[in-house]
């Protein structure tokens, strides 16, 4: 294994060291980040490989033109309270502003807790039990209306508390004190909402059920970026977003394109964090994978929104060639990509039947859609080496060359009652080609010991909400096996575990635990876990979480990913962001 440099949280704090050179390379990048805030115009680019892993390239103040964006499918949502994926809680901050932020930085500093709405960090009650934070004056929407604490609130009920926004998580649900609450749509009066306060405009308290070490965390996702409740229209809020950042909606055709113009009422001296440098940016949905690496290397668009790294074919063209190489970032990213077998379906309700399909897997074949070990190392565990709590271990051991134990496989399916092998259906979001491929190398692997696997494919874009993430339809459809990928949270084992391991978290619709993985033991370490106010003690506690999870045998890692990310000339102030394993959306640029 790699060497990794050790994370520690700080104790009720906002602060996360990471060792990031141990995790991609410096090639070219130099040790300190380069901002570029005085430059006039682009600089002449002689970046590197990996360059943008460690430092800013391309910096530029320089204002004007069109950002352009592309996607193989469509978002689940771009409601800020609707959305799950990483790519998307980066994106939609060009809009929405939370209440605290990741520091615009690569590297180490862009792993700090920064205020966004708010005028510093949470204020913690001595029990633990009550977060205050306050925020700035003066931030408006788009309409020119000033943002208030009751907008935050409101924003927090609507994302957890309804039955129609079903793609976001759900932690605020769980941990406030508002048991009983039905949501703005059943109950339209904020007052009956008692898990968030608002004594005065600018002050938002927040009421937990139990402390919440990492509270600070939750609040950077999307969810607290308020919503002024005479504007929300539900599930189609989505298209008439009211923003808060340096850019606002001008059109939105659904699965189509979104395209977002300058927001004039941002004020860059309330936002520490962002640009404002194009005069529009455009967002194209359902385009080919591979057209979009073709278009990138042409400068044609700017960025691939999902930012999972370019296809085979690019990359083999790419690594073959010097100068396209010195425009591209190989960063380990906070992904691991995996499958999960529900133990729900049968026969995966018996876990040696799951222990066959850990042995048979051959993982070097699993790993190559990724690129090989360009695209990571082969997975053993649930958290990835760049994850707060993480430690080394394999409990299914696949031989030497990770390319399957048959032997030991055999003995599994005969424990289970299924010498000869069995059928079964895996998952997979149908425009994402690396996941098909995967598929496909797992339906050659497990075939080896008569294992049969039907792929099934199905749009990434209603993949958690009517797919592999609703278990109705999963069982009657006998998805015995879904390939998917996760990221933390936010940067800690807590973060990255509780949404896809807590069997409380098990939801009819936007389900991302699709093991449908409920034991107690668990459950109630993550509880106890993100009580622990010391730091050292609540990462050994999320190791033992793994531990336990990888013994289910429903969770099949493949690879801790890396991703070959391809930065155009004509992209300006380009830099990893270590947050989220890509671009920095909010600081792009494009060169006229």
């Amino acid at each position: 294994m790699r060497k990794i440099n050790v994370l520690t949280l700080a104790a009720m704090g906002t602060t996360l060291a990471l060792g990031l050179a141990a995790c991609g390379g410096t090639a070219g990048g130099g040790g300190n980040a380069t901002t570029g805030s005085g430059a006039s115009g682009a600089a002449a680019s002689t970046a590197k490989y990996n360059d943008g892993y460690t430092k800013v390239v391309n910096p530029s103040d320089a204002k004007g033109g069109t950002l352009k964006f592309a996607l193989t499918d469509e978002p689940d949502s771009v409601d800020p309270g609707n959305t799950y994926y990483a790519w998307n809680w980066d994106f939609t901050r060009l809009y929405a502003r939370p209440l605290m932020t990741y520091a615009a930085e690569p590297g180490d500093a862009g792993l700090k807790l920064v205020p966004d709405l708010a005028e510093g960090a949470g204020e913690a009650s001595a029990d633990g039990l009550t977060w205050t934070y306050k925020l700035k004056k003066g931030i408006k929407y788009d309409d020119g209306t000033e943002v208030k604490a009751a907008d935050v609130k409101y924003a927090v009920a609507r994302s957890n508390f309804t039955d129609e926004l079903t793609d976001g998580p759900k932690y605020f649900a769980q941990y406030l004190d508002a048991d009983g609450y039905k949501g703005p749509y059943k109950d339209k009066n904020l007052d009956d909402f008692k898990g968030v306060e608002t004594p005065d405009d600018y002050t938002v308290v927040f009421k937990l059920k139990h402390p919440f070490a990492e509270f600070d965390f939750l609040v950077a996702n999307p969810q607290t970026a308020p919503v002024p409740q005479a504007k929300d229209t539900g599930v189609d809020y989505e298209k008439t977003v009211a923003s808060t950042g340096p850019f606002k909606f001008e059109s939105y055709e659904v699965g189509k394109q979104l395209n977002l113009v300058r927001n004039t009422n941002w004020d860059q001296a309330t936002d520490t964090t962002r640009k404002q440098l194009p005069d529009r940016i455009e967002v194209q949905y359902k385009q080919n994978a591979e057209d979009i690496d073709s278009r990138l290397i042409a400068g044609q668009i700017q960025v691939d929104l999902g930012g999972t790294g370019v296809q085979s074919a690019a990359r083999a063209k790419i690594v073959g060639d010097p100068k396209l190489k010195d425009s591209t970032d190989n960063p380990f990213t906070p992904f691991n990509r995996y499958a999960m077998m529900s133990t729900q379906v049968k026969p995966f309700d018996n876990i040696e039947c799951r222990k066959a399909v850990q042995y048979a897997t051959d993982k070097v074949a699993t790993q190559a859609p990724w690129g090989g070990p360009l695209g990571g190392e082969i997975g053993t565990t649930a958290m990835t080496p760049t994850t707060v709590g993480y430690k080394a271990f394999d409990l299914f051991p696949n031989g030497a060359d990770h390319t399957g134990d048959l032997a030991k496989a055999k003995e599994s399916l005969a424990a289970c009652g299924q010498p000869n092998g069995f059928a079964t259906n895996i998952a997979v979001r149908g425009d994402r080609t690396k996941e098909v491929q995967v598929a496909e190398a797992m339906q050659a692997s497990l075939d080896r010991v008569g294992i049969k696997l039907t792929i099934k494919k199905y749009p990434s874009g209603d993949w958690s909400a009517q797919y592999a993430g609703k278990p109705d339809f999963v069982h009657k459809n006998n998805l015995g096996i879904m390939v998917a990928g996760w990221g933390s949270d936010w940067p800690s084992g807590f973060g990255f575990l509780s949404q896809i391991v807590d069997g409380r978290f098990i939801k009819p619709s936007g389900n991302y635990n699709m093991m449908e993985l409920n034991d107690k033991s668990v459950n109630d370490l993550l509880d106890k876990g993100i009580q622990t106010t010391d730091a050292t003690a609540r990462n050994e506690i999320w190791a033992e979480v793994d531990k336990k999870v990888m013994e289910s045998a429903a969770f099949l890692p493949f690879v801790y990913e890396k991703t070959l990310i391809f930065r155009p000339s004509n992209l300006t102030n380009v830099y990893v962001h270590p947050a989220y394993g890509m671009y920095d959306y909010t600081w792009l640029g494009v060169q006229q």
